[in-house]
C-alpha cells in the first residue's frame, strides 16, 4: 500500500467507488458469496483489528483474513471464513463467542474461539432492514400529519418529506448493491450486541446473531454521518463515536442514545475507557486526542507530537494507555490517559490495532501484518 490508510478511510473510499459504479457493487456481492482463501501470508498481509478470545489473540484484515495465536502472537493459525471481503473490526464477549464486521455490511459469528465463522448479515439483508424500518417510520409519520392540528402539520409534513427521501435513498442503495461498510462490533455477552458503520448504520441484535433490527433510527443523527467505533466504558455508559466530531452516548445497555457535545468536528476513528468509571477517551483525524472524565459533559484535549491519524489503541489495569496510528506512531501514557509520549516506529508502517501481551510486550497489527514490540512500540 502507498499511503497508510485508516479501515475508516478505506472503507469510505470503497463505498464511494462503489456507489458510483454498478459493476463494482456486484464485485462486492461476489466477495460476500466467496471463502476466504487459505495462504500462509495471512499474518504478512493488511491487518485492521484485533481482540482477545480468552487467552487467545484473533486479528481481522482484508481478503476476508482471520487469524488466531495461542502463544501471544508469534505463531498464527487462520480460520475459515465464508467471505473474502475486508474485515474491519472484530470482538469476543467470551473465550469462544466472537463477531467480526465488515465491507458489504458482513457481520460474522464464531463459537470456537475464532476457528470457525459462519454469515449471519450481509449488506442485502441489512438494506431489506433498513427500508423496513423507514416504511414503518414513513407510515407513522403520514398518520400523525392526517391527525394533526393545522398548526402543526408544516412541521410533521417537513419531516416526512425527509423520512421519505431518506426511505428512496435506501431503495436506491439496494438497488446498487451491499457496499456499505460496517465499522466497528461490540457484545455485552453471547446474545446482545451491536454493530455500527458508514452513513449511521446501527443493528443489534439480542439472540445472538439469529436476528438482527436496524437500531439506526434510536441514534440522534439525522446527518447520516459514519460511525467509526463503538465500546463501552466502567461504569456501564455504550459510547459511539464516528464522522465530523459526532459522540453517542447510552446509559440504558443501548436502548436509547444522546447525542454528546462535542469538543471536535473532524472524525473520531476510535474510542476507549481509561479503567476509572465514566472516563473515556476519543482519538482519530490528525492525532487529535480528547479526554473526558464525567461522560463526555467536559472535555480535555490532550496534546501529543505525532499529528498523525490514530486508529486504534488498549488500556491495561496498570493503568498505561496506549493508541497507535498512520506512519507508525505509538503514543503511550503511564497517567491513565492525561498526557502521552510519541514515538515513531522504524518502519513507518500504518498500525491499526495492539493488544498488549505483558507488561514488557505488545502485538501490533497493521499494514503488513503483525508486529512485536516493547511498551513503546519499538520492534523486538
Amino acid at each position: 500500500m502507498a499511503t497508510p490508510l485508516t479501515r475508516r478511510t478505506l472503507a469510505v473510499l470503497l463505498g464511494l467507488s462503489l456507489a458510483a459504479s454498478s459493476p463494482l457493487a456486484l464485485a462486492v456481492s461476489d466477495v460476500l458469496e466467496t471463502p476466504a482463501r487459505k495462504t500462509a501470508l495471512a499474518d504478512d498481509n493488511l491487518l485492521t483489528d484485533s481482540a482477545m478470545a480468552g487467552e487467545r489473540i484473533v486479528a481481522v484484515g482484508e481478503r476476508g483474513h482471520i487469524i488466531y495465536s495461542d502463544d501471544q502472537g508469534n505463531s498464527w493459525k487462520q480460520g475459515s471464513v465464508p467471505v473474502s471481503t475486508t474485515l474491519t473490526g472484530v470482538y469476543f464477549p467470551t473465550a469462544k463467542h466472537g463477531w467480526a464486521v465488515g465491507h458489504g455490511a458482513v457481520i460474522l459469528h464464531t463459537s470456537d474461539g475464532g476457528k470457525t465463522w459462519e454469515k449471519q448479515l450481509d449488506g442485502t439483508s441489512a438494506a431489506d432492514l433498513v427500508i423496513a424500518t423507514l416504511e414503518k417510520q414513513v407510515e407513522k409519520l403520514e398518520q400523525e400529519v392526517a391527525d394533526a392540528p393545522d398548526d402543526k402539520k408544516a412541521d410533521l409534513e417537513w419531516a416526512l418529506d425527509g423520512m421519505g427521501f431518506a426511505l428512496e435513498d435506501a431503495q436506491a442503495d439496494k438497488e446498487v448493491g451491499p457496499w456499505k461498510p460496517l465499522l466497528d462490533v461490540w457484545f455485552a455477552d453471547e446474545n446482545t450486541g451491536f454493530a455500527v458503520g458508514a452513513y449511521g448504520f446501527m443493528f443489534r441484535t439480542d439472540d445472538g446473531g439469529k436476528t438482527w433490527v436496524d437500531w439506526s433510527s434510536h441514534v440522534p443523527n439525522p446527518d447520516r454521518f459514519h460511525l467509526n467505533g463503538i465500546t463501552r466504558i466502567t461504569g456501564g455508559a455504550l459510547v459511539a463515536v464516528g464522522e465530523a466530531g459526532t459522540v453517542f452516548l447510552s446509559t440504558d445497555s443501548g436502548d436509547s442514545w444522546e447525542k454528546v457535545e462535542s469538543p471536535y468536528t473532524g472524525s473520531f476513528f476510535g474510542v476507549l475507557g481509561t479503567g476509572d468509571v465514566n472516563e473515556l477517551i476519543a482519538f482519530g483525524l490528525r492525532g487529535h486526542v480528547f479526554m473526558s472524565t464525567d461522560l463526555g459533559k467536559t472535555w480535555t484535549t490532550v496534546p501529543n507530537d505525532s499529528g498523525n491519524t490514530l486508529n486504534g489503541g488498549a488500556a491495561t489495569r496498570d493503568g498505561r494507555i496506549t493508541l497507535v496510528g498512520n506512519g507508525g506512531v505509538v503514543l503511550v501514557s503511564g497517567n491513565g490517559g492525561e498526557s502521552f509520549r510519541t514515538f515513531f516506529r522504524d518502519d513507518r508502517q500504518g498500525v491499526m490495532s495492539i493488544q498488549p501481551v505483558s507488561d514488557s510486550a505488545l502485538v501490533l497489527f497493521g499494514e503488513s501484518g503483525v508486529y512485536h514490540s516493547d511498551i513503546n512500540g519499538k520492534s523486538q
